[in-house]
Order: structure tokens, then sequence, then C-alpha cells
């Protein structure tokens, strides 16, 4: 179904009735409705339209008599449509656009400042889904420790050192290993460490001298599990307090810690982002439709962002309960994709 498969009527009973859940939590009444001027429909003129909602599966009465509440159907259907037509407030863009133009933080700083902002506009918990940002490398350096026992030492064209600890076979002199980082550095200089040993490998297996044997096995031993490492995803989350202002039991406690436990995993975040690449832009994840939000009570706003050559970067997005405000948070979430995708193709 389709909300533009609704009676007009229907349509503004439907939104209109929404609009106030999200705001309240709560059922919603036709008196309630009623009051709005720009409706201009009677109480019992109301009271049909939501009966014939509540037949077509969009709405229902969680007790009788009380007012109607959005199935998750009607729930969907309704963010469905803001998906297509959502509009960000002219406020919020200049607060979102104001965290991309301090040019001398880091893109991982941009990256917690963007989850933070995020949770201060929605009043909810921020997500940011991000590669470790790889710099390229000025220069390698092996220091020997011991006997067998080697530091490898990482050095980026910004300065900043990484460090590892190898083991190293007992015969390896000190020129080897000098030799070995010579070799290494003239190579990968340039590069980010990934980038760079796709290439050394092809170089050393047509190569095979003392120098490129050696750096095999330093290759081998440290440097691409440290290149491993810089690949794995950044997860950030803001604002996880927000969300306890609407738990009213310990189960839902419960549901909560698991699924921000299960949102860690690298895992999740990866399958959630591959989702949201193939379906393109925002995707919102609420009740039965994924199997981490079908009984947490909470929903997901994610959008991804690519770098220039349109391949899957990483994602931003918003948690909150499932009557959070959806009409703000859709477009600030695609907003703040768009801000992200701009900052990392600079």
């Amino acid at each position: 179904m389709e909300l533009q498969s609704l009676t007009a009527r229907a349509q503004t009973v439907l939104s209109r009735l929404i609009n106030t859940y999200l705001e309240t939590g709560a059922p919603v009444g036709s008196r309630t409705l009623s009051k709005s001027e720009d409706l201009g429909l009677s109480p019992a003129s109301i009271r049909s339209v939501m009966a014939d909602l509540e037949d077509s599966g969009l709405l229902y009465a969680p007790h009788t008599s009380a007012g109607r509440m959005p199935t998750e159907v009607g729930l969907r259907l309704f963010v469905s449509g803001l998906l297509e037509k959502g509009n960000l407030t002219t406020e919020d863009r200049a607060s979102l656009e104001a965290q991309a133009k301090d040019r001398d933080r880091s893109f991982t700083q941009v990256l917690e400042e963007a989850g933070t902002i995020l949770s201060g506009l929605s009043a909810s918990t921020g997500l940011v889904v991000a590669p470790n940002a790889q710099a390229r490398l000025r220069q390698i350096e092996f220091v020997p420790l011991s006997p067998d026992q080697a530091l490898i030492v990482l050095v980026d064209e910004k300065g900043k050192v990484e460090n590892r600890l190898l083991q190293m076979p007992s015969d390896i002199s000190l020129g080897q290993l000098k030799q070995a980082s010579n070799f290494l550095s003239a190579r990968l200089a340039g590069k980010t460490l990934s980038q760079g040993l796709g290439e050394l490998k092809t170089q050393i297996d047509i190569q095979r001298g003392q120098a490129e044997a050696l750096s095999k096995l330093l290759v081998d031993q440290g440097l691409t599990q440290m290149a491993k490492d810089q690949e794995e995803l950044v997860f950030i989350v803001r604002g996880q307090s927000r969300l306890l202002g609407d738990l009213k039991a310990q189960e839902d406690l419960e549901r909560l810690q698991g699924l921000l436990d299960a949102l860690e995993t690298a895992e999740t975040m990866q399958r959630l982002l591959d989702e949201a690449d193939q379906a393109t832009g925002v995707q919102v994840y609420l009740g039965s439709q994924s199997d981490l939000f079908g009984m947490s009570g909470f929903s997901l706003v994610l959008s991804p962002y690519t770098a220039g050559d349109k391949s899957l970067v990483g994602a931003v997005g918003v948690i909150g309960p499932t009557h959070m405000n959806y009409g703000r948070i859709v477009p600030m979430v695609d907003y703040t994709a768009q801000i992200m995708q701009r900052l990392l193709n600079d």
C-alpha cells in the first residue's frame, strides 16, 4: 500500500494522527484531532475515517475506548512519504554546516562532532560509522629491541607515529633490517599502508633478492595485520543517555543494551551499511522490518555516504524511540550524510 492510494481525507487524518502520536507517544483520540482548526472535520467524521484506517490495518486501539495509534504498517507508510518530500529547517541546516567549516580538525574529530550534533538536534542518539582514516606514509623503520624482537614504526605525512612489536628470526642482522626498512620506505612512501601493500606484494613476488625476502617476512609478520587494523570501521555513538528517558521497565533497558551491543559489532554495522547502500539514500529500520529493532522499541534512521567513485565509505544515523520525529530527523540525517560525503571528497 502507498500513501497516495488513500483518499485525501484519510491521508490528512492519518498524517495528523501520526504527527500527534510522534509528539506525545500516546494514543490519539478524535476529539484531540478535531481541535485542529485547519483539519475542518467534526469528531464524528474523524472517528469514521479512523475506523476505515483501522480496518485497513493502519491504526489500532491499544485499549477499549482509547484513542488510536499507528500500526507498524501505518507508521512505515507515513515515514515512506517523508523520504520523498522531507525538508530541513534553515536553523538545522546551519547547525550541521557549522561543523564542516573548521578545517583544522582531523576527519575523525569531524566524525565525532557530527555524532554529537545529530544527537543534540534530534534529542536522540547520534551514530556515525566510518573507515579508520588512513594517512599516507612518510617513513617505515624497524627498531631492534632484542635478538628476536623489533619495533615496527610507521610515520605518516602528518607526523603521526604508530608502532607495533614484532617477533624476528634471531639470525637477522642490523644491516639487513636497515636494508629492509629502506626497501619498504621507498615503495610505501606517499601511499596508505593498505594501498601500498597491495602493490608491494606484487613487486616482492617478481624480485626475489635478499631484501625482498626479508621484506616479505616483515610484511607477513606485522604490516599486514597493521593494515587490517587500520581498515576496521570506526563506530561512534553519542547521546546514549537520551534513550533512557523512554524506558519504562527493566526489560526495556535490557532490550536497549542488547541493541547497542549488537550495533557495536563490525558484522552488524557492515550488514546495515550494505543494505543502505543497495537501497540508496536514507533508510528507516523499525519493527519487524529488522530483526535488530523488531522487539527493541527503537528505530534507526541511517544514510550512507560515498567516496568520489561512488563506493560506500560509511554512514550517519539517529537511534531513537519508535515515536521519534521522523519529519525532522529523516532530512537531518540525509543532509549530514551529504556533508560527510563532501568533506571526504574535498
